[in-house]
C-alpha cells in the first residue's frame, strides 16, 4: 500500500508542516527553543536537513496547551509533552515527577499505550561515575513509572540538548493498542544492563512495530548507537560508529519481520534523525549514510548528546 493511500487514521510521519500534526517538532538552537512552541521544540542545533518532523493521525479530536504540558487526542493515537524545570539541576526529581504527569496523563484516557517516547535535557553525561546526569534521569524515570511501565518498555530515545541544565523535555506517543515491542538480538535489552552502566537500568525497547496486521506496518526505531551486547564499539571513531549503528538496524529490522512476518527496509525510511555530539563528524557521517541505501532527503542532521560518554553518534527513525 502507499502511504498516499493510507487511511485517515493511520500515522504518518513527514518532514513538511501539511496542517495541524498530532506531534509537531521543531528543532532549533538553545536560543530559539523559546516561544508558543516551545513543548514540542527540541534545541538541537539543525546541522543539515529537514529542522521538522510532523507526524499525523487522522483529524485531533481535542488537544490543549498549558505552560508546562500539552496534550492532543486523534482517534487512534494521541500525543502527551511535558517539559519540568530542574531545581538546581536534579534531573532525577525532574525525571520522577515528568513521568508521574505522564502516567496520570496517559493511563485513565482512551489511549493508555505508550508507544514512543522522547527525552530530552541538556548536560547529559555531565558528572562522574553514578552522579552522571543520565544516570539520575534513569533513577528518577523508574522512581515515577509504574509497573506496566515495564511490561514491556516503550521504545525510546534519550538524547543530550544544547545549553545549560534548566528543563526536562518528555514527548510521548500513546495509542488505543499496544504495539509490538522489539529487542535487538545483537543487543543486550536495555533494561538488562548490568550495574557498571548505572544504579538502574535504562527503561525502553528498541524498536516498536505498529500495526501489523494492517494495511500500513510501521516500525519505530528507538536511539540506536554503537553497541555491541552492552558494550560500546569504536570509540573515536564516528564514521565506524555510524555503520555499526545501521548493522544494528538492520538486525533490528531482520528481527521485526521474524516477529510479525512484515519485512522493512533502510529505502522505505519515512524519518530519520541522526544525532552528532560533534558537528565536524557530520561529512564523514554523510558519507557512510550515503551508501545504505537510506534515502538521504528523509535525514535530519542535528547536534546532540548521545546517553553514553564515549559514543558520538546516534540515530532514530521511522520505517514502512
Amino acid at each position: 500500500m502507499n502511504p498516499s493511500e493510507s487511511t485517515a487514521d493511520d500515522l504518518r510521519v513527514t518532514l513538511e508542516d501539511g496542517g495541524p500534526a498530532l506531534i509537531p517538532f521543531r528543532f532549533a538552537t538553545a536560543d530559539a527553543a523559546v516561544g508558543d512552541d516551545a513543548l514540542l521544540t527540541i534545541a538541537c542545533a539543525p546541522l543539515a536537513g529537514p529542522r521538522r518532523e510532523s507526524w499525523f493521525a487522522g483529524g485531533i479530536g481535542e488537544s490543549a496547551a498549558t505552560s508546562g504540558a500539552a496534550w492532543a487526542h486523534g482517534s487512534r493515537y494521541a500525543m502527551v509533552a511535558v517539559a519540568i524545570d530542574e531545581v538546581d539541576g536534579d534531573i532525577e526529581t525532574a525525571a520522577a515527577i515528568a513521568y508521574q504527569r505522564l502516567l496520570v496523563a496517559v493511563r485513565p484516557s482512551a489511549h493508555p499505550y505508550l508507544l514512543r517516547i522522547w527525552n530530552y535535557f541538556a548536560a547529559i553525561n555531565r558528572g562522574d561515575g553514578d552522579d552522571e546526569r543520565y544516570r539520575r534521569f534513569c533513577v528518577g524515570r523508574a522512581r515515577g513509572v509504574d509497573g506496566m511501565f515495564n511490561d514491556p518498555p516503550p521504545a525510546a530515545t534519550a538524547i543530550g540538548t544544547d545549553g545549560e541544565p534548566g528543563r526536562l523535555q518528555v514527548v510521548a506517543l500513546c495509542a488505543r493498542a499496544p504495539a509490538v515491542a522489539l529487542e535487538n538480538p545483537r543487543q543486550t535489552p536495555a533494561w538488562r544492563y548490568p550495574r557498571e552502566h548505572g544504579p538502574v537500568a535504562p527503561g525502553f525497547s528498541r524498536g516498536a512495530v505498529l500495526d501489523a496486521d494492517g494495511e500500513m506496518p510501521q516500525l519505530l526505531v528507538s536511539g540506536t548507537a554503537s553497541i555491541v551486547g552492552h558494550v560500546s564499539q569504536h570509540l573515536g571513531d564516528c564514521g565506524a560508529q555510524l555503520q555499526e549503528s545501521l548493522r544494528n538496524l538492520a538486525a533490528l529490522m531482520d528481527e521485526a519481520k521474524a516477529r510479525t512476518g512484515v519485512a522493512f527496509a533502510f529505502e522505505r525510511c519515512r524519518a530519520l534523525r541522526i544525532y552528532l555530539r560533534r558537528p565536524g563528524d557530520l561529512a564523514a557521517a554523510r558519507a557512510v549514510l550515503a551508501a545504505s541505501g537510506i534515502p538521504l532527503e528523509r535525514v535530519a542532521w542535528l547536534r546532540g548528546d548521545v546517553c553514553r560518554r564515549e559514543l558520538d553518534v546516534e540515530l532514530e527513525g521511522v520505517f514502512a
